[in-house]
């Protein structure tokens, strides 16, 4: 028999395979503020999905700080850079947790950082629908006893929230009781920031600080503005670009800003500002800070 040709031999093809389907990650991740911006190399909010690449996104569960303020860190370890604080009864949107550690960021100006998880308490949501009240003077008691001989837990931090109910001259709340003299109800403290920087004076200077302990230049100003309803955000460098230019003569209440410092200006010639050469909130003129820091390089004027 002759050979049979190749081009007439009965051939079994191969079944075709279908061709792999490629995912493609295209565009470029916008730039992120690691101060505001909870991303990581490993872990994202899920509300960053739109604007940058990471293996894992996550949405973030939000935790009402305890009775005791929370130092917000740099890093997982008790030893490294505070950042700005936590104070009790504000909220902390958890990113990811481990170690004992919560990463995510503050609820009410988005800073990031670490807190620890032991301060934090059960999810917001789960806190009874009861009245919100502001602590209006630093270091109030939270008393273990509606008495004022009853034992002291801790002293409250200007600014700290509690939600409770009154039991004669005290709001009980979960942690325990509070004067109600050392209280107001609701979420702010007036309308005169100056007015709240000045309840303030005194305060020890802690960098980072927001009241617990201690308080910072930016940290001054962001507590006085936000507990006079103004929410603004925690560095300085942002705090110089809040508002509008000041132009004219000071006013109570302008922003005086230079490059890593912040202070308020009380009238036409002096401020309050909380600043490493004194160690403590202090009200001076401002002939006095230009002495030393030389003139400001912006001045704003917040609504």
């Amino acid at each position: 028999m002759a050979p049979t040709s190749a081009s007439s031999a009965t051939r079994t093809e191969k079944p075709s395979t279908p061709e792999r389907q490629r995912f493609v990650l295209s565009g470029r991740s916008t730039p992120v503020d690691p101060r505001h911006d909870a991303a990581r190399r490993d872990i994202a909010d899920i509300a960053l999905a739109g604007r940058l690449f990471t293996p894992h996104y996550a949405v973030p569960e939000a935790r009402d700080c305890s009775w005791q303020a929370a130092d917000i860190l740099a890093a997982p370890a008790a030893d490294a850079p505070r950042v700005s604080q936590l104070l009790p009864g504000e909220t902390f949107h958890i990113v990811e947790a481990s170690g004992g550690w919560a990463w995510g960021f503050a609820g009410h100006d988005h800073y990031v950082g670490y807190v620890a998880a032991a301060l934090l308490d059960a999810p917001s949501s789960a806190r009874p629908a009861l009245a919100p009240h502001l602590v209006s003077l630093p270091g109030a008691p939270l008393l273990g006893a509606p008495d004022l001989a009853g034992p002291v837990l801790t002293a409250l931090p200007l600014g700290a929230q509690i939600h409770g109910r009154r039991d004669g001259d005290f709001v009980a709340a979960a942690a325990g009781f509070v004067h109600r003299r050392h209280l107001v109800e609701g979420l702010r403290i007036g309308d005169d920031p100056v007015a709240v920087a000045e309840r303030l004076i005194g305060q020890p200077y802690l960098r980072g600080g927001r009241g617990a302990g201690g308080i910072d230049g930016p940290g001054l100003v962001q507590i006085a503005f936000g507990l006079a309803g103004c929410r603004l955000p925690r560095d300085s460098d942002q705090q110089a670009l809040a508002g509008v230019a000041a132009e004219g003569e000071l006013i109570r209440g302008d922003l005086l800003c230079w490059a890593d410092h912040v202070a308020i200006a009380t009238g036409e010639e002096a401020v309050i500002h909380a600043h490493p050469h004194h160690l403590a909130v202090a009200a001076e003129p401002l002939e006095a800070v230009i002495a030393r820091l030389g003139p400001p390089t912006a001045r704003r004027r917040v609504a």
